[in-house]
């Protein structure tokens, strides 16, 4: 019915709840072995600035959430709340239980700000140790951090005590979509990043290519603890799901006009029948819950209908292809201070050796902070191989070329250091561009004395799987700076850029997501001679829009910044910021 439910009054689906690496100079001198190298392996002497919350807090600000009533996104405040009552049918709407064994990814969003008695429940899915996606309206406008927390592992909701068979975390920090509208609900999606990380499994977002999975007739499944029927609002204590069909963006507009944005939503189900009976739909308290195909997230639960069976009626999600690399932008969003999004900046100075962490400030680095004896090493790169948001630093042996990973153990509240790689002195380029094969970890590559590139896909934990030779050329030697940290282009992949030490040519090599040829032709996007600039870094997304940055320095010694743009064009790059004068006294960047 043409235009039809263009004036409905929709809802949000949320719960009214009652219950450089190298300092890549013209030639690779760093990557040279040196005799009589010190053998004490090197050790951040500065801890992440790592907030905890205690878990009374946490149970506390559960108990408030379980016992609010009011819906995510209307900032709602009353003076006296109470909890819904009567019996728990088992099932979202047309849906049936299931266990967090089924759906490990599955999240409980509880947030209670006790100085307004705000108090709501939203989902939310793990993408990584302590990524959790979901939507804007569950977290715009609401201190996450302050009052937010987050748990996993659970089938059951926690008891009115606040109770839980889960794990609780607290959050760190939260992003939303910039251009998210809370009068629309369009761009609804958010990321919140847990002070701890935890130990569910995590389930990937889709690809920016995929067009299977939107395809109609395409069966989802959609996860959550929602209202269990359009006449009352209790939810369910028990994890469920429900299959539903993928709708085609024609029939999505059919019934809800210009309220649905074709692009940025996905609708799926079949038409309500206007009763709790034929109706299989999403409904509140599902909000910010994953719509899964072939074992990816699609689409992330948005809004609807009133009470949820209106006939004809569908459930709105956002269109997770379409927001993946924004998404993905803060889910590789790992930072030496942890206290941001913000990518900080590891550097060592040339004569004493010392290495120092310059942490992010947006367009500048705020004042250096030692950190000990970096002697010994010709190489450091930065990167998250655990996927826990504080960064890791790779380093190489000068003496024996033995690589090692230095990470942050969490239980210890110490770093700790794992060697990975034996007698490398002949690598010619050690680099950590982030996750090359699609599975969310981060891998390593290495270019040999042949000149051949290799790829190492990362299995979390410092260990790799067999190596894949890079294409099947020998001319990687060719270059005399190869970087990369995060996504360049805006696709969610992992890209490089390399130089040519000849011409000068910079070269964007875009991530694929695939190991068996993780980057496809390579585009010339600049020329940067070598006596423009004879040091670079790739540390990630230094301002913090999501777009990963680059950084170079002059002979001169000024460090400038090179803001990406998410193009994969000349313009790359926007015009270059001076960050500093002063860097010529470091021989290593990160």
């Amino acid at each position: 019915m043409s235009g039809a439910g263009r004036h409905r009054r929709r809802m949000r689906i949320a719960l009214p709840i009652g219950a450089a690496g190298v300092a890549a100079a013209v030639a690779a001198a760093l990557l040279t072995t040196s005799a009589g190298a010190a053998t004490t392996l090197p050790k951040p002497t500065v801890k992440p600035a790592i907030s905890t919350v205690s878990q009374a807090e946490l149970e506390k600000r559960v108990a408030g959430a379980v016992a609010g009533d009011d819906t995510a996104g209307e900032n709602t405040s009353k003076s006296s709340l109470s909890s819904s009552s009567g019996t728990v049918d088992a099932k979202i709407i047309g849906g049936s239980t299931t266990t967090i064994t089924s759906a490990p990814w599955m999240a409980q969003l509880w947030y209670y700000d006790d100085t307004t008695d705000t108090g709501f429940f939203c989902g939310g899915t793990v993408v990584s140790p302590t990524k959790i996606l979901t939507a804007a309206h569950c977290a715009k406008g609401y201190d996450w951090a302050k009052y937010g927390a987050i748990v996993t592992g659970a089938t059951q909701l926690p008891d009115d005590a606040g109770n839980t068979t889960g794990a609780v975390s607290g959050v760190v920090r939260q992003w939303t979509h910039p251009s998210y509208s809370s009068r629309t609900i369009d761009n609804d999606i958010a990321v919140l990043t847990l002070a701890t990380p935890t130990k569910s499994t995590p389930i990937r977002m889709t690809t920016s290519t995929d067009t299977a999975s939107y395809a109609a007739g395409t069966s989802a499944k959609v996860y959550g603890w929602g209202r269990t029927s359009s006449t009352t609002q209790d939810v369910s204590d028990t994890l469920k799901t429900a299959t539903l069909p993928i709708q085609s963006d024609s029939t999505c507009a059919g019934y809800y006009g210009t309220d649905f944005v074709k692009g940025h939503m996905v609708c799926a189900g079949k038409p309500a029948s206007g009763s709790d009976a034929g109706t299989t739909s999403a409904c509140n308290g599902d909000s910010g819950g994953p719509l899964v195909v072939n074992g990816r997230i699609v689409g992330v639960v948005s809004w609807g209908v009133v009470d949820c069976v209106e006939k004809g009626a569908y459930s709105v999600f956002s269109k997770v292809k379409t927001y993946l690399g924004a998404a993905y932008a803060q889910v590789d969003d790992a930072n030496m201070s942890y206290t941001d999004a913000k990518a900080d900046l590891f550097v060592r100075n040339a004569s004493t050796k010392t290495g120092y962490e310059k942490d992010s400030k947006g367009t500048s680095f705020g004042a250096r902070q030692g950190l000990g004896d970096w002697g010994g090493v010709n190489l450091v790169t930065q990167t998250d191989f655990d996927r826990d948001s504080v960064q890791d630093l790779v380093y190489r042996r000068s003496d024996n070329g033995d690589v090692y990973w230095t990470h942050y153990d969490w239980s210890a509240q110490d770093w700790a250091t794992k060697q990975i790689f034996d007698n490398w002195k002949t690598r010619t380029r050690i680099i950590t561009p982030g996750d090359l094969t699609g599975d969310y970890k981060p891998d390593l590559v290495s270019v040999d004395s042949a000149g051949k590139a290799w790829l190492y896909p990362g299995k979390g934990d410092g260990t790799f799987s067999a190596r894949v030779q890079i294409g099947t050329g020998t001319g990687w030697n060719a270059y005399n700076m190869v970087r990369g940290k995060g996504d360049f282009n805006g696709d969610g992949k992992a890209d490089l850029l390399a130089r040519n030490k000849s011409t000068g040519a910079i070269y964007l090599y875009k991530g694929t997501g695939k190991a068996s040829s993780p980057f496809s032709a390579r585009v010339k996007v600049r020329t940067w001679s070598n006596t423009t600039y004879n040091a670079f870094d790739a540390i990630g997304d230094m301002t913090g829009d999501g777009k990963a940055d680059f950084l170079a320095r002059t002979p001169g010694g000024t460090l400038y910044l090179y803001k990406g743009t998410g193009k994969a064009t000349s313009e790359i790059f926007a015009t270059r910021i001076s960050v500093g004068t002063d860097f010529k006294q470091y021989d290593i960047f990160g």
